[in-house]
């Protein structure tokens, strides 16, 4: 029996998703200690609950999927929006050698999960989805090239499992970057610092310095930093605000339907949600160079978090995981092998060439954490290290930006040339 539910119905298990999902991540402490989003904790629960009543009764949901996409747009534009070249100068040179290391971690992640997905029989364009679009990509991506790959190249499942492998990259990313970190740093002799009495103290003025700072509508480097690393945070938005940064969203949009359309069968053509970032880094840039706008990047955030939230709570409870029951033994081979290759790469690359030192041992952590999960998995492997031994500014500077931005771009492009050669 299928049983199809419009856009309020999709809306409210949306929302009961999400709230499932934050209870789950508060009283589990497994899901908290490996920084598992609350909508792929709710959503494969109610995944699993499908699956159930799929096998058992026969029933079938179909979700709205124009809200879907909104909501997945939205947040690529939110990612756009907050790219200020202004504040990535910082990074300097350091930013631009590691945006290097990532890329070609990037194509060796593809090159791996291609060619281990031919040596097992599948199709090559699995082993993209088991590659660079779920692990380096994360859910969003995941959940982006997979409606594009059921849809233009006829992979059934894409989606499922990109999403699956998304939420196995989140664990294993969390898993792997403090052994390889912490190898890295007892080779060049260093010890764990030992615990000050007065940290919590000083833990505490941090605290109330950022919400002061929220308060006061300060919009400094170090706020801007925390938005995609810390979607809890508390933002002051006003109405105006919101009507500003809505009106931003349906901007880029718009721009992505437009360039969708004229692209569309010509050797520039890219999914929407590509274009829907690069609209919001023209819309962003342009107006604070040449109108000196005042962007509200808290109002981008909240947006862009609430976005992401929804539309992976929404693609989670579409998943039709009996679509994937023969290729479960043969995936987790694929990325039983890209985890190997993340640690190697880490250890042997990122390290190396990032200077082999301490930020380079931490930069390493960080690679692990969205080389195989997500930006926030990587913060967390280097704030596990910066808070045993000392801070790493550089590490800190570089890997938000470079993971949360500078990757998404660089992947669309590589995926691209995989195509060229495998679609």
């Amino acid at each position: 029996m299928e049983i199809t539910l419009n856009g309020y119905y999709t809306l409210i298990l949306a929302t009961m998703v999400l709230l499932l999902g934050k209870v789950m991540v508060k009283r589990i402490k497994f899901l908290s200690d490996f920084n598992i989003p609350e909508p792929v904790a709710g959503g494969l629960v109610a995944a699993a609950i499908v699956y159930a009543l799929n096998a058992m009764f026969g029933y079938s949901f179909t979700f709205q999927k124009e809200l879907q996409t909104a909501c997945m747009l939205m947040f690529f534009a939110s990612i756009g929006l907050s790219a200020d070249f202004g504040r990535l100068k910082a990074g300097g040179k350091p930013l631009l050698v590691f945006l290097v290391v990532v890329s070609g971690f990037i194509i060796v992640q593809d090159a791996v999960g291609v060619g281990v997905a031919s040596a097992l029989g599948l199709d090559p364009l699995m082993g993209l989805v088991a590659g660079s679009i779920s692990l380096t990509g994360g859910h969003g991506t995941a959940g982006a090239w997979g409606a594009t790959f059921e849809d233009k190249y006829g992979v059934i499942g894409a989606t499922t499992l990109g999403i699956a492998c998304a939420t196995y990259g989140l664990v294993a990313g969390g898993i792997i970057g403090g052994p390889v970190a912490k190898r890295l740093i007892t080779n060049l002799g260093m010890k764990p610092t030992e615990e000050k009495e007065n940290r919590s103290a000083v833990e505490e003025v941090a605290d109330s310095q950022s919400l002061y700072s929220t308060k006061h509508n300060i919009d400094d480097d170090t706020a801007h930093k925390e938005m995609f690393e810390r979607p809890d945070n508390i933002r002051l938005i006003t109405a105006s605000s919101t009507i500003e940064t809505l009106a931003l969203f349906a901007a880029c949009l718009a721009f992505a339907d437009i360039m969708t359309g004229i692209a569309k069968d010509t050797w520039f053509e890219l999914p929407t949600f590509v274009w829907a970032l690069f609209g919001g880094v023209v819309i962003r840039n342009t107006l604070t160079t040449f109108f000196n706008f005042d962007m509200f990047d808290r109002a981008i955030d909240v947006f862009g978090n609430a976005a992401l939230s929804l539309f992976l709570a929404m693609a989670l409870l579409s998943l039709k995981l009996w679509e994937l029951a023969d290729l479960g033994l043969s995936i987790l081979v694929v990325l039983a092998v890209q985890t190997v290759v993340m640690i190697a790469y880490a250890y042997f690359v990122t390290f190396r060439i990032m200077g082999k030192d301490y930020d380079a041992a931490v930069l390493a952590a960080g690679h692990c954490g969205f080389g195989l999960g997500a930006t926030p998995t990587a913060i967390a492997n280097m704030q596990a290290i910066t808070d045993r031994y000392v801070p790493s500014h550089k590490a800190f500077l570089i890997v938000p930006m470079v993971g949360a931005f500078f990757v998404d771009l660089m992947n669309v492009a590589i995926l691209q040339g995989f195509l060229g050669v495998i679609g």
